[in-house]
């Protein structure tokens, strides 16, 4: 009883909401900063008529035709989207690896790859009515020249909460999980991604104890070892991400396609690496990104921890 008393007040404890709270905050300083990469790679992957361009030339013929801001489109709701995100995510992975901890249970990639994932499904139902909103934001006034879409009217969304609603009140609250089948299944993403950082953080953790140094990541550790975890996850799952994000963009024009269907459209018109469609700007944009926001989390964590710690030491002194 004394145990699972323990258990829950450690799945509640300052411990996780700090790790949340860094993981959150690191994901929005870094997606502010790389969020042109992101724009373009969402249009690469739902527009047809891009589908010849690079990301750079992407880039410049979307600032000429739809000017500067367009790269910007939906930043706010994004940001308030990923914070949610990334808090519910950071939350759950660290809380299963405190109770791990409580079991005695010894780290392993397999643990993690098995949290990450549990993570990132729980994350998923929670968060994908949000991520519908915005891929209609981004993509909203946005003409698709897919031919085996439907123009159907909608609504003009004014920001997330209303897109939120709207959705939900015109195509019924199903629609705001659109696609949440194909998020389960993309769960691996973050899953392989903390999986690997992990464990390359614990090689290089292990390697400081024997070499006598300062047990605490660099910021050019942090930064490499979350962009290389990134890049391997990314390669592994982008197929299902460019499938994800054509469910969300058809059913904004009408269409409801499987994610089977969309498979099969896709490889009838643009063949095998079309699947790979703006993976070039999917790579640039999530590796410089989590590179960054495990850099930010990790510091924000260390300076944390070092103020809590600094704090103790002066209520002691003061008793």
């Amino acid at each position: 009883m004394a145990e699972k008393d323990k258990g829950f007040q450690m799945l509640f404890s300052y411990d996780n909401f700090i790790h949340a709270f860094a993981g959150a905050t690191g994901s929005v300083v870094a997606m502010t900063a790389f969020y042109p990469f992101d724009t373009v790679r969402t249009r690469l992957q739902a527009d047809d008529s891009l589908k010849s361009m690079g990301p750079l030339q992407a880039m410049k013929q979307l600032t000429k035709e739809e000017g500067v801001d367009t790269l910007y489109r939906g930043l706010s709701p994004v940001l308030s989207s990923l914070y949610c995100s990334n808090f519910v995510y950071f939350y759950v992975f660290n809380g299963m690896k405190t109770l791990a901890i409580i079991k005695g249970l010894k780290a392993s990639s397999g643990k993690d790859l098995l949290f990450g994932y549990i993570s990132g499904c729980i994350n998923a139902l929670v968060t994908t009515p949000l991520w519908v909103a915005n891929t209609r934001l981004k993509l909203q006034g946005v003409k698709s020249s897919d031919n085996s879409q439907q123009n159907v009217k909608r609504t003009e969304l004014k920001g997330l909460i209303h897109g939120v609603c709207t959705i939900a009140e015109e195509e019924g609250v199903a629609a705001l999980w659109n696609g949440v089948q194909t998020s389960f299944i993309l769960s691996g993403n973050p899953a392989i991604h903390f999986m690997v950082y992990e464990a390359l953080k614990r090689v290089l953790l292990r390697s400081k104890i024997r070499s006598g140094k300062n047990l605490q990541l660099s910021s050019l550790e942090s930064f490499l070892l979350g962009g290389f975890a990134k890049a391997v996850a990314t390669v592994l799952t982008y197929p299902l991400q460019l499938v994800q994000c054509r469910q969300r963009a058809y059913r904004s024009n009408g269409s409801n396609l499987s994610v089977s269907q969309i498979i099969a459209h896709v490889l009838r018109n643009s063949g095998l690496w079309g699947l790979f469609k703006g993976m070039e700007t999917k790579l640039v944009q999530t590796v410089l990104t989590a590179a960054l926001m495990f850099l930010t989390y990790e510091k924000i964590v260390s300076l944390i921890y070092m103020l809590l710690s600094s704090k103790k030491s002066k209520y002691r002194l003061n008793k």
